[in-house]
């Protein structure tokens, strides 16, 4: 009997991985709100670095963790910018346009978890901290995400 894939393995693995940050990339650069949040401009490999972030979280190897840093990093990113509700919506449906965009259906067992997961993340941990950075506590873990949702 073979093991149930990871969500990682089961959107493609790195190369998965790699389509679907470029898709949403591209999403969020052309939405009028969500824009907004890259105005101050982004690393060259920001693709990449969201790829790799992805890739750790759903299953796979923990290339982020041991190249670019920790979730504390991450949420640091993400914080200190107030409440950005409108743009959190947005956000989560440019991914769902960008999981169409790398042909993974909505209502598959696959874009059904993406989605949960990319909507936990952005409703919660990155939007946890949105009156400073330095709220952000040192040392969190890359929260990971299966099938069955967030794992302890």
């Amino acid at each position: 009997m073979m093991p149930m894939q990871t969500l990682f393995e089961a959107a493609g693995g790195m190369d998965g991985m790699r389509r679907l940050a470029h898709a949403w990339h591209l999403r969020v650069l052309d939405d009028e709100v969500v824009a907004h949040a890259f105005s101050h401009g982004f690393q060259p490999d920001h693709t990449e670095r969201l790829a790799a972030y992805w890739a750790e979280a759903l299953g796979g190897p923990s290339l982020y963790s041991s190249t670019c840093g920790d979730e504390t990093s991450v949420v640091r990113i993400h914080s200190g910018n107030g409440e950005h509700g409108e743009m959190d919506i947005r956000a989560i449906a440019c991914f769902d346009q960008a999981l169409a965009d790398v042909a993974i259906a909505a209502d598959s067992a696959l874009g059904r978890a993406l989605h949960d997961y990319f909507a936990w993340a952005t409703t919660t941990t990155m939007a946890r901290y949105h009156r400073s950075a330095d709220d952000v506590p040192a040392g969190l873990a890359i929260p990971r995400w299966s099938w069955n949702g967030l794992q302890p």
